[in-house]
């Protein structure tokens, strides 16, 4: 081959691997926040301190967190409607045992199990009770939430130890600022999941069943035993959100995470996980959450009403999702 010809190919190569680069949704999502970060800069001038900035993350923290799991379980084909009833049941455990007295790992430890095994019963519902997935954590979460309100009576929980509530109040010095350690958490679990859907078999696996579920089972993969596997995982981290999230407000109300569900599937959606399954990264569940979030104190910086908020995230999951829709036509 001529030297000429040579790097005629080596220049297509290029352009193909950098086309493949801008196509990923990941780009877009990213380009997108850094939008939003530039004009509320320009437009406020509280943005860019250090403290909004902390308080943004410490806000989004266990929302992403929990949109970790959906990201795996919307992978797989399905979805998990129940996260928001499940995290308010989850802290609500962890507070009831604190009050009585259980030391707080225990308590903690309690408030995880409640969620992994309301996400357990989740994946049973729809691999062995043949549920469609909206109707199984549809039930799922008004149980949860049904069972929020009748332990409590409707009230809610306080008078919750400082050791507990540190969890989501305290800070971790770092040079000059406090790095809220929930903001901690939540890039520690980042990677560990990350790591897990990109660099394991499982992961593979979830990939697979999203793909193509009838090919991957007479590949040989038991996709029932993976999809059950994806609804305990994000049970299991929607409850350490909701611990975060209970352990942050300082009291656990019956009411708490209401319509979470919907921040939780719209983190993950506008992070370029793909409703028709197969597709879907942990930095674009992260990146997600943040542009919610941003969206959310963007609104309350500019004066925009707080009713109008459910309105701005409908609209930008609807726009996310014909947006993903159009890519794969592209295609």
């Amino acid at each position: 081959m001529s030297r000429v010809n040579a790097a005629k190919v080596e220049g297509r190569a290029r352009g193909s691997a950098w086309r493949q680069v801008i196509a990923r949704q990941e780009v877009g999502v990213v380009l997108i926040l850094a939008a939003m970060v530039v004009f509320l800069s320009v437009y406020t001038d509280t943005f860019l301190t250090s403290t909004n900035l902390f308080n943004i993350t410490r806000a989004f923290s266990w929302i992403a967190i929990s949109a970790f799991g959906q990201c795996m379980v919307i992978i797989t084909g399905g979805v998990d409607l129940s996260v928001g009833s499940v995290m308010g049941l989850s802290g609500l455990a962890s507070a009831m045992w604190l009050v009585r007295g259980v030391p707080v790992p225990l308590a903690v430890a309690g408030g995880l199990a409640v969620g992994l095994i309301v996400g357990m019963a989740n994946g049973l519902m729809i691999t062995k009770g043949k549920l469609p997935p909206f109707i199984a954590t549809l039930g799922t979460l008004w149980m949860a939430r049904g069972i929020c309100n009748g332990v409590t009576g409707g009230w809610p929980v306080r008078d919750l130890p400082q050791s507990f509530r540190a969890l989501g109040q305290h800070d971790i010095p770092i040079g000059n600022v406090g790095v809220p350690l929930p903001l901690i958490f939540m890039l520690i679990l980042a990677v560990i999941t990350s790591l897990f859907l990109s660099r394991t078999t499982w992961g593979y696996r979830i990939y697979a069943v999203g793909g193509n579920e009838e090919a991957t089972r007479l590949s040989g993969i038991n996709t029932d035993r993976v999809k059950i596997m994806v609804y305990s995982i994000c049970g299991f981290l929607t409850a350490i959100g909701g611990v975060l999230m209970t352990a942050r407000l300082g009291v656990a109300a019956p009411t708490a995470a209401t319509a979470y569900e919907l921040d939780v599937i719209a983190a993950a959606v506008v992070g370029g996980t793909s409703f028709s399954g197969g597709e879907g990264t942990i930095l674009g569940v992260l990146v997600g959450a943040a542009i919610m979030q941003v969206l959310r104190t963007g609104l309350v910086l500019t004066g925009v009403s707080a009713y109008w908020l459910q309105a701005v995230q409908g609209l930008v999951i609807v726009i996310a999702i014909m947006a993903d829709q159009l890519r794969k036509r592209r295609r």
